[in-house]
């Protein structure tokens, strides 16, 4: 098997990884949407594959192989206690939720890969805290990842968010390098390693991901070999960013231009 390393993104390829990354944000605004008491989660995937194929991309999931084989969906959609990796099916969105959606796109063999976590209806102020911090989380990240910090930077901003709040950090599920194969080089972890890790530097490009639970960080993987589940049942959020790191700071690559700016300007 070769070797996966680290590559860094000249500013062509960046522009070609922002088209991919533009349409995973389309997707996930417009399933967003979607999501209310009573609609499947095989219907948010119907309508994600949709959009991803009309524009003339492909769903980067689809194909990835897993213990229990490929998959074969569009979106990973993970309901409460399910953390990450949930697969769609005839199981029906109800009030009171958490409802994580994953998706990724290739455009021209570039992909982009980003997450979201909502509330459906009414839920416990500690549910909606979880999210916003979970998301807090994932800008605190993306903020350190500044040109001449370190991968451990990244883990140290995620971790002491999730601290502050007495939240579990989900362990070994993290973020990773991407470019033109979904997981490239190198590890993002949430947590501090107690190593500094690689130099950050312009072209790198990395999906950040924050993964918090309301108790313990421990989670294990259902029989369907994909589903990621808290083990003690807690509810988990999980958000995710593509960034590419430039000369000037992050670039998120994966939410919209105007959005983006209101929040550096906030």
């Amino acid at each position: 098997m070769a070797e996966r390393r680290v590559t860094l993104k000249s500013n062509a390829q960046i522009e070609r990884m922002a088209l991919a990354g533009r349409l995973v944000a389309e997707v996930l605004d417009r399933v967003g949407r979607e999501i209310r008491p009573g609609v499947t989660t095989l219907e948010l995937d119907a309508l994600a594959e949709e959009m991803i194929r009309s524009a003339g991309a492909t769903p980067s999931f689809v194909g990835v192989q897993g213990p229990a084989g490929p998959y074969r969906h569009t979106l990973c959609v993970s309901i409460d206690e399910e953390v990450v990796h949930g697969i769609p099916g005839r199981r029906r969105i109800a009030e009171g939720q958490i409802v994580s959606i994953d998706a990724g796109a290739v455009v021209d063999g570039w992909h982009g890969d980003a997450a979201r976590t909502w509330t459906v209806g009414h839920v416990a102020p500690q549910v909606t805290r979880l999210v916003a911090v979970t998301r807090d989380a994932m800008y605190a990240g993306i903020a350190a990842a500044q040109p001449g910090n370190h991968l451990d930077d990244i883990s140290a901003a995620i971790e002491d968010v999730a601290l502050a709040h007495g939240y579990g950090v989900v362990r070994q599920f993290v973020g990773h390098g991407i470019g033109t194969a979904m997981h490239e080089e190198p590890q993002v972890m949430n947590f501090r390693t107690g190593q500094r890790g690689r130099r950050i530097e312009p072209g790198l490009c990395l999906a950040i991901e924050p993964m918090f639970t309301l108790r313990s960080h421990e989670v294990r993987v259902r029989r369907d070999g994909w589903t990621v589940e808290t083990r003690d049942g807690s509810l988990a959020a999980h958000w995710e960013n593509t960034i590419a790191v430039t000369a000037e700071g992050p670039r998120i690559l994966t939410e919209h231009p105007v959005a983006v700016a209101q929040k550096l300007s906030a």
